[in-house]
């Protein structure tokens, strides 16, 4: 039973920052994590808080997470995707899930210039990097969104993402 305010399933916002236009020659701001088997990527973002409206919640996990002004940028995010995750997850018992709400963002070059070379709330090792949109799509990435940057190289697709499955997605 969900806590009042507090949805049944997680919903985690997070948005596909794209400097050089969805064209297929952009590239794309992503959080690099070290791990043990391998780094991790992940699209910037995270958990909506009981109660927060969708573009209130990513507008402010991008301010924590890289100090970026959503209401500065050239347009407001798109809903670009939207992916179910149902995993069990190392270290923990039962199913972790989630419900993915991946955002499409123009970044100009001259904000992207004065973004950070780490996530400002991080308690781990964390890097803010820019990857070309062609290899980000074949990254270790969370959510496992690569057919969705696969389409802002120019191949169109579904708005749901296949579902993240301990069959299509490790955790590392």
């Amino acid at each position: 039973m969900a806590t009042e305010g507090v949805p049944a399933v997680p919903v985690r916002v997070c948005a596909a920052l794209v400097e050089g236009g969805p064209a297929g020659d952009g590239e794309i701001c992503l959080i690099r994590r070290e791990r043990l088997a391998g780094p991790q990527y992940s699209l910037p973002g995270g958990l909506l808080h009981p109660d927060e409206q969708v573009p209130a919640g990513l507008a402010r996990e991008l301010r924590e997470e890289l100090g970026l002004d959503v209401a500065a940028l050239p347009g407001p995010p798109r809903l670009l995707r939207v992916q179910d995750q149902v995993t069990t997850r190392p270290g923990r018992s039962g199913t972790f899930r989630r419900l993915h709400l991946i955002h499409l963002l123009t970044v100009p070059r001259e904000v992207r210039a004065v973004l950070p070379a780490a996530e400002l709330d991080a308690e781990d090792l964390t890097r803010v990097v820019w990857v070309p949109l062609a290899e980000a799509a074949g990254l270790h990435l969370y959510p496992a969104a690569g057919p969705a940057l696969i389409e802002l190289a120019g191949v169109a697709g579904d708005v749901l993402l296949p579902p993240v499955t301990d069959g299509t997605y490790a955790w590392r």
